[in-house]
């Protein structure tokens, strides 16, 4: 067949996590950074996309040409060969299968993350200095940033949650595939479902918000951890960490 099994693809990922939590730390940060920097090309295309504002109607569209084009992201981190913070948060099907520990699944998150992090800071910073965030644009991204950190803890939490559900499905769903096209089009939809549904994921956050905030927006650092990365990454390690790992694996494996 030219997929594989909900069965197959729960001993798959379970083998990933064994290999993802024994990279070594230099290897985690650097492909980290490149995950980093891919999904914040996803952040950059979609606030281009979206700045030309214009009636409901018409931000509508452009909300969904920017959706799905955000994709590209993540195509680029799993295609490509990189660790994004979000997609490995699916190790946990490691651990309750005991192939791995603990500490080893909790240092690649926290390596990952940072790496990630990184990436993403130094591409918001450099696109910020490349001249196509003038006029509207501008606007546009220091809009996307002010409204990210704007939304109260509760909200951005549960927005995370959705958020990386549909994040580590796409990754799931991509390790159904057996052939190139097959994975875009696994890793495409649900993709473009969070970004078009408006949840929240807190890597591309880590482009969004310090993209507006090197254009000029009145928002602090402190802000953007607290008011948005840190409710946003718990609710992305609940529905990437715990509900869709828990299922599968209680489903197919144990």
């Amino acid at each position: 067949m030219g997929i594989n099994s909900p069965a197959e693809i729960t001993e798959i990922w379970i083998g990933n996590g064994v290999k993802k939590a024994n990279l070594p730390v230099g290897k985690m940060l650097v492909l980290g950074m490149l995950a980093g920097a891919y999904i914040g090309f996803g952040a950059d295309v979609f606030v281009l996309a979206t700045a030309a504002g214009g009636d409901a109607f018409q931000s509508m569209v452009a909300k969904l040409i920017g959706a799905a084009l955000f994709p590209v992201g993540l195509m680029m981190v799993i295609l490509c060969g990189a660790e994004l913070f979000t997609g490995n948060n699916l190790l946990t099907l490691a651990l309750m299968d005991k192939k791995i520990t603990a500490g080893k699944m909790l240092k690649n998150w926290v390596v990952v993350y940072i790496g990630n992090l990184i990436g993403s800071v130094i591409l918001a910073f450099l696109l910020a200095k490349s001249g196509l965030f003038a006029d509207a644009a501008g606007e546009r991204a220091i809009a996307v940033a002010a409204a990210k950190t704007s939304i109260p803890f509760m909200p951005a939490l549960i927005r995370g949650v959705f958020c990386n559900i549909l994040v580590v499905l796409a990754c799931w769903l991509q390790a159904g595939a057996k052939d190139l096209i097959g994975k875009i089009f696994a890793i495409w939809f649900p993709i473009m479902m969070f970004v078009f549904a408006g949840f929240e994921h807190s890597v591309a956050n880590m482009t969004y918000i310090p993209l507006g905030i090197f254009l000029g927006a009145d928002i602090t650092w402190g802000a953007f951890f607290l008011a948005n990365l840190l409710p946003v990454t718990i609710g992305n390690l609940i529905g990437g960490a715990c509900v869709i790992p828990f299922a599968y694996y209680y489903a197919y494996k144990k």
